[in-house]
């Protein structure tokens, strides 16, 4: 594989933001190839390497955008050629010949420029979800107090508090990064043949991706969830909380708080994050 001469593609954000079923999508494109095989967590790539420490060093799921150091930017010690081949060295065995090179892992969101500054011209998908969905979701991960590994449990409102740091973050680092294209879940699920083709256009694809197995309509499901917590004593402060002190933020991404399967259809996510 001539690795010098293929663009690299990063997929990040949070986890249950649907990173996993775009990244299938795009892998399964004939000139892109993602990692596969590889025997870790969902192929992901930072399971794979040792140039910058994995989420879990950072408090893991829920947590790792709180810690400093867990953004990592261009002028980071680590943004040196020699660390850009050893990642190279560390996913080329996972990769077909092919001309983009695609890697997914949750905190490439808030290293855009890290990865910039490694591979210049690289592009970077970021996928967005409604953070009371993205939330519940992280339940089922969620340990009841602590986990054999020792990750600690995250209440809801950490959970949504910590989808708020990162995606201020990504915002942040957004008009630095040459190449972002930011996607929204419920945009790609409702409408694939439209989002996906916006991704075809930013990585200057000829051919189209095929669609046909992302499904939709999955954050119903949440929303009776979180409709159902205000029946009971101690959900009903959390979900009120939460919607009072997180309402006006997360609109600025077009959702609304308390109403899961709705988004502002006149949201430019792009232009949102630009400079």
């Amino acid at each position: 594989m001539n690795s010098r001469t293929s663009r690299y593609v990063f997929v990040g954000g949070l986890h249950r933001s649907g990173t996993t079923p775009l990244t299938k999508v795009l892998g399964s494109h004939p000139e892109i190839s993602r990692l596969s095989g590889t025997g870790v967590s969902e192929d992901e790539g930072q399971h794979l390497q040792n140039v910058y420490p994995r989420i879990r060093q950072h408090g893991g799921m829920g947590r790792f955008a709180l810690s400093p150091a867990a953004h990592l930017t261009g002028e980071s010690a680590l943004a040196t050629p020699h660390n850009a081949e050893r990642l190279i060295a560390a996913w080329s065995p996972f990769w077909e010949d092919r001309p983009l090179l695609l890697e997914k892992s949750p905190a490439n969101m808030i290293m855009g420029q890290f990865l910039q500054a490694l591979f210049p011209g690289c592009h970077l998908i970021v996928v967005i979800r409604h953070p009371v969905a993205v939330s519940l979701a992280m339940q089922k991960w969620n340990p009841r107090l602590v986990a054999r590994n020792g990750r600690r449990r995250v209440s809801m409102y950490g959970l949504v508090r910590h989808w708020l740091v990162a995606h201020r973050l990504l915002r942040a680092d957004a008009p630095a990064i040459e190449h972002l294209h930011v996607v929204r879940y419920e945009d790609l699920v409702a409408d694939p043949e439209s989002s996906l083709g916006e991704i075809q256009r930013f990585l200057k694809l000829d051919e189209p991706f095929d669609a046909r197995s992302l499904t939709r309509g999955r954050n119903e499901g949440y929303q009776k969830t979180w409709d159902a917590m205000r029946s009971r004593m101690i959900g009903r402060h959390v979900v009120k909380r939460i919607e009072s002190e997180f309402r006006s933020e997360v609109a600025e991404y077009g959702y609304a708080i308390d109403r899961l399967s709705e988004v502002s259809s006149d949201f430019d996510v792009g232009r949102f994050v630009g400079p």
